[in-house]
């Protein structure tokens, strides 16, 4: 078979046109769903507070149903159409349409927001504030999605979907959030993911037209056609430069902190240190690495500064906090107050450094107790238990393969004299008596001879 022949073939496999749909019948579709009036209007207000209060409450399910009911894709579609077809009229219509249904939905975001009794900052509204390529490419391959699906037999599921890749609707609520609470990178950024969506919809919608050979409805003048060739890829350029800065930056701090859990994992790990927490400062360069238990000596620092070029980690100085409560406590608290007086842009940053302080706390509690009591326990023990010898403590976590419920306990390892082993009375009053005294829910006793 000849290249040709393979070309002809597939010619016949993704040839769009025997699908195609009758042509003033699609355009007629796509022309009532541009208009924002009475119903329309109504259902676009009510799907903005929908997906409000799923950005609010940090709920995914409701913010897909509020993209779901929105009827934001309409106008759109119909300015894809209107280039693609050379139709002004209905250009001018739907544009007029898209600018009021975007005013509309971040005037009712904002009064919502202004409203709301929440204005802490969740997940679902932080993930609308800044763009990238990957934006890009979800809105035009699912505005060519939507196009195909409207103008062939085979819609299916594919506009709901293309309605929820797209999301046209959360970023004008997280833009709405933004004039509520102030915050204007809030409000650029979101609106700006929105011009995106909106952007290359429209484009994916013009080629998709073009492409189904829709005919033109009024034959543009040489003049105009060559300034519209000129205008379009200009908007498009535009529109990518921010985006691909946003998404150089993204892959760049991706990477760093890659190469930070890889160098952690290692060069610092070792059996008996458990690593709590690492923060980096790019400001001063310096990686700080918050470990508990075994202590990680100089020699295996001053190794772990030298390898730090092979994880590209040359320009940061390596700060290990360990040992005492009362070192590691002083040290974050040094941090948490250095990043209150920073920007506001690091506030995220700053609660991290709390939570991470919290856990560093508990582990240092739970690892100090049981390295102690043993010891606090001794002289109790030798007058109850002259046999016992030694004792170990330890907290155990057993999960079983067939349940998902994990279990905690204490596990108490005792060594006695061959010839006198704990009797049956002895070793349980000795577990009631080390339950009672290390106050443990549940307490495992391993007598070893």
């Amino acid at each position: 078979m000849t290249p040709k022949d393979l070309l002809e073939r597939a010619r016949v496999y993704f040839n769009l046109l025997p699908d195609k749909e009758d042509e003033e019948q699609v355009i007629a579709q796509i022309s009532s769903g541009v208009s924002f009036r009475g119903a329309n209007l109504w259902v676009l207000i009510f799907a903005i507070f929908i997906a409000s209060l799923g950005l609010n409450v940090n709920s995914t399910a409701v913010i897909i149903g509020a993209m779901l009911i929105s009827p934001l894709m309409g106008p759109i579609i119909g300015m894809g159409l209107a280039l693609g077809t050379g139709d002004l009229g209905l250009l001018t219509r739907a544009a007029k349409n898209f600018g009021v249904a975007t005013l509309i939905s971040v005037l009712t975001a904002t009064v919502y927001f202004l409203l709301s009794p929440f204005s802490e900052v969740q997940s679902e509204l932080l993930a609308r504030t800044s763009p990238t390529l990957y934006d890009v490419l979800i809105a035009f391959f699912g505005g060519a999605a939507g196009v195909v699906a409207m103008c062939t037999g085979g819609k299916g599921n594919v506009i709901p979907g293309v309605a929820i890749a797209t999301a046209l609707m959360p970023p004008l609520c997280t833009a709405g959030f933004g004039l509520a609470t102030g915050n204007f990178h809030f409000f650029f950024g979101a609106f700006y993911l929105f011009l995106i969506n909106t952007i290359f919809i429209t484009l994916a919608t013009y080629l998709g037209v073009r492409l189904l050979r829709f005919s033109q409805h009024e034959h543009l003048s040489l003049q105009r056609a060559r300034q519209a060739r000129r205008i379009v890829p200009a908007i498009i350029v535009i529109t990518l430069i921010p985006a691909a800065f946003t998404t150089v930056k993204t892959v760049r701090e991706s990477v760093f902190e890659n190469n930070v859990r890889h160098f952690i994992k290692a060069e610092l790990t070792q059996t008996g240190t458990q690593i709590i927490s690492n923060s980096v400062d790019k400001e001063s360069k310096r990686l700080r690495v918050v470990a508990v238990g075994r202590t990680i000596d100089e020699n295996m620092t001053a190794e772990a500064r030298r390898r730090m070029e092979h994880y590209s980690l040359g320009k940061y100085d390596l700060s290990i906090i360990q040992g005492a409560q009362t070192d590691s406590l002083m040290l974050l608290n040094n941090e948490i107050s250095r990043m209150a007086s920073s920007r506001e842009a690091e506030h995220q940053k700053l609660l991290e450094l709390s939570a991470d302080l919290s856990t560093a706390n508990a582990q240092l509690a739970e690892y100090t107790r049981f390295e102690n009591l043993p010891a606090e326990l001794r002289n109790e023990m030798a007058a109850l238990f002259p046999q016992v010898h030694t004792l170990s403590l330890s907290r155990v976590s057993e999960a079983s393969r067939d349940t998902l419920a994990v279990s905690h306990f204490v596990a108490a390892i005792v060594s006695t004299d061959d010839n006198e082993p704990l009797s049956s009375n002895d070793a349980q009053r000795l577990r009631r008596w080390l339950k009672a005294r290390v106050q443990a829910d549940s307490l495992m006793l391993v007598e070893r001879n």
